[in-house]
């Protein structure tokens, strides 16, 4: 049994530690035996109904469940009304988009659409064996009881699960599935169930997100997202602020524009799911979560929260000093609330609260990791300012004792968790941009494992959250837009940790287990002796072309650790930002590339100094000697600012490959440093989302 820092978030669904699948070799349930568990065996299987499919949520999610059960010959049977709107043939172009014409043809051939009157279920039904039913119809609680009363009654030993937004499982009398919007690309999933079940394990195998909460009103994610729609809602009803803007504000904050997202989704129909939500925690929970009047109306009237684009620019507004600390106290006090409430009652595992926010609530960083900033002191006089402003919050629902436990690993390790088995370590890392957090999180693990006498260590996603890599979180970038020295901490500080996996153990290997690892994630990836990778991973670093210079030793590490006749390839991809494939970079990039299980075995067997067969790609600490200062056959530059930042990235290749390693991190981080400060960098995209976020 392997001793961790917190529980992993895979042994929530019962799926054990990632320690446990590196020593297998294996992950700990396989998709072909869940499908028989599911739907039956080969030749045999039942079905998968979706009823209410023509529906926002209903489409989605026959286009992602029918892409990937379409390989094992499920039928998916797409249930509605006749007269509904076709909201699956909506999803046709995305399905060619995704899967290729004739991809998107054999999905399309698996899914029956089938009418019914909503009391009767069609004969050509029994033909098909349904074996799991997904409830999509209207929030409305006796017609969803009905409904399921018709399937059982019909088909007794089906299993059902509900998308619901806001009813428990206590009040449906059904286990809940509620997917994250876009639900068609949206993998995540809030799962509630008395046990893991072979459902929920079929999810997370075929590549989606389950997240297991708690059984109460509306989960996480819908108290996370309505909640931060009712503070603008309430403030704007206090201070009369167009909605536009307070999503300006609310995305300067926190990251999310809930009122651009109902528009986006649909206002009617979204502002009464808000409602719904709303009304029924007002029920149970009080004065905190009642919907404001406007709330009431625009569920009825379906009117837009956003005013036709001309009209905004006539009505701007401003928020400086007290004002903008009263904007703060007025959105983030009722969310502060509203998560002592949720971690009160236990609602999930704090990694998976955070996580939810992020992933789906479209907050920059997770509620729970802004908490843990923010300190529980200020996060009470926050609240205690929103009840000043809003007296009848502070009647219930306030748990300011939840808070006090921020010193314990569950708070202090929500990105990144590390277990050992007494020989070797496992560090995971859950979130797919790195961050400071991040960092700190990392560094936090790396001691923990060294004060354990840990001297072999494996860096791996967690095979849960983060099913992918995709480098720094450029919203770190902000403040170094002005800052030379705000630059200089992310490029020095991160490149130091990184160093960390190279220099303070015996054997550290990296294991990509993802669809691809890019930017400041590979770089820090590459600072373990071994990189292993599943072979069809796409490995790249994409700065180029934001552009940014490579701050975590990209522009001279892996030049140290590979063959000089293999220097032009490595360039290549630094000035422009392709990706190659983990099977096509062995031996100058990778070291092993394979199928899952065999890479799983490699990784494990270099970690633990058994016979893996793997050189070692030793690092070069002398300078390095004609490194080429020009690349063959690149392709043009997709503008100034991408012809700029190959300038910068191959002075910086030059210069730190010039100096030895002991002075090349301090050279290449202050060259990475001064380009985020640089004309070009503030005219990129990291520019303008800065200027988009913002400049309010």
């Amino acid at each position: 049994m392997a001793t961790a820092l917190r529980e992993t978030t895979l042994q929530t669904m019962g799926l054990g530690s990632v320690s446990d699948i590196l020593q297998r070799g294996q992950l700990p349930v396989s998709q072909d035996d869940l499908v028989d568990r599911v739907f039956g065996n080969s030749g045999a299987r039942g079905s998968l109904v979706i009823s209410g499919a023509n529906g926002i949520v209903g489409a989605g999610k026959t286009m992602q469940l029918g892409s990937r059960l379409q390989p094992f010959d499920v039928k998916v049977v797409a249930l509605d009304f006749p007269g509904a709107p076709d909201g699956i043939g909506q999803q046709y172009p995305g399905l060619i988009q995704a899967f290729g014409r004739e991809g998107a043809d054999r999905i399309m051939r698996n899914i029956i659409r089938m009418n019914y009157d909503g009391k009767h279920l069609p004969a050509e039904l029994k033909d098909l064996k349904p074996r799991f039913l997904l409830e999509a119809i209207p929030e409305i609680l006796e017609v969803k009881k009905a409904h399921y009363k018709i399937f059982r009654d019909a088909f007794p030993k089906i299993e059902i699960r509900s998308v619901t937004s806001g009813f428990p499982s206590s009040e449906l009398g059904v286990g809940i599935a509620h997917p994250a919007f876009p639900h068609q690309i949206n993998k995540v999933w809030e799962v509630v169930e008395p046990e893991p079940s072979a459902i929920t394990q079929l999810l997370w195998a075929m590549g989606l997100i389950p997240v297991p909460v708690s059984d109460h009103w509306s989960f996480i994610l819908d108290v996370l997202f309505c909640g931060v729609t009712l503070a603008g809602a309430r403030y704007h009803l206090n201070n009369n602020m167009p909605y536009w803007k307070i999503d300006k504000f609310t995305r300067k904050l926190l990251g999310p524009n809930p009122f651009r997202a109902h528009d986006a989704i649909g206002t009617k129909g979204a502002t009464f799911l808000t409602w719904s939500c709303l009304h029924h925690l007002n029920q149970r929970y009080g004065e905190l979560f009642r919907p404001t009047p406007d709330m009431e109306e625009r569920k009825e009237t379906g009117q837009a929260w956003y005013p036709p684009n001309h009209f905004r620019p006539l009505v701007d507004w401003s928020l400086d000093g007290d004002d903008y600390h009263e904007f703060r106290a007025w959105v983030l006090g009722p969310l502060f609330q509203m998560t002592s409430l949720m971690l009160h009652e236990k609602r999930g595992h704090l990694s998976h609260l955070n996580a939810i926010g992020e992933l789906c609530a479209q907050f920059r960083r997770g509620i729970v990791a802004v908490i843990r900033d923010y300190g529980p002191e200020t996060v009470v006089q926050t609240v205690e300012a929103y009840h000043r402003l809003f007296p009848a919050a502070a009647g219930g629902a306030w748990y300011p004792n939840a808070f006090d436990d921020m010193g314990k690993p569950e708070w202090q390790q929500l990105y990144v968790n590390a277990e050992h088995n007494g020989n070797i370590g496992v560090i995971t890392i859950s979130r797919e941009s790195y961050s400071w957090e991040v960092d700190r999180e990392l560094n936090r693990a790396i001691d923990w494992l060294k004060r354990e006498r840990i001297d072999r260590v494996v860096v791996t996603g967690d095979f849960h959250l983060s099913t992918q890599m995709v480098g720094a979180d450029t919203s770190e970038f902000f403040p170094t837009l002005k800052s030379f020295d705000e630059g200089y901490k992310i490029t020095s500080g991160w490149s130091a940790t990184g160093r960390r996996l190279h220099d303070e153990f015996d054997t550290s290997v990296a294991f990509v287990n993802g669809k691809r690892c890019l930017g400041g994630m590979l770089e820090l990836l590459a600072h373990c002796h071994y990189l292993v990778s599943v072979d069809d991973a796409q490995l790249g670093w994409p700065e180029v072309t934001l552009p940014v210079v490579p701050g975590m030793e990209g522009c001279h590490w892996p030049l140290r650790k590979a063959r000089p006749e293999d220097w032009p390839r490595l360039l290549h991809m630094l000035l422009t930002g392709r990706s190659v494939r983990a099977g096509d970079a062995v031996g100058w990039l990778v070291d092993y590339a394979g199928p899952l299980e065999q890479a799983l075995r490699v990784a494990w067997k270099a970690a633990n100094g058994a016979d893996h067969g793997l050189p070692l790609r030793n690092v070069e600490a002398d300078a390095l000697r004609g490194v080429p200062t020009d690349v063959r056959d690149l392709p043009d530059p997709d503008g100034p600012g991408m012809e700029i930042a190959r300038g910068a990235i191959m002075q910086c290749v030059q210069a730190a490959a010039a100096s030895n390693l002991a002075n090349a991190l301090t050279v290449q981080a202050k060259l990475a440093a001064e380009f985020l400060a640089s004309a070009a960098c503030r005219e990129g995209m990291v520019g303008a989302e800065h200027a988009r976020t913002m400049a309010v």
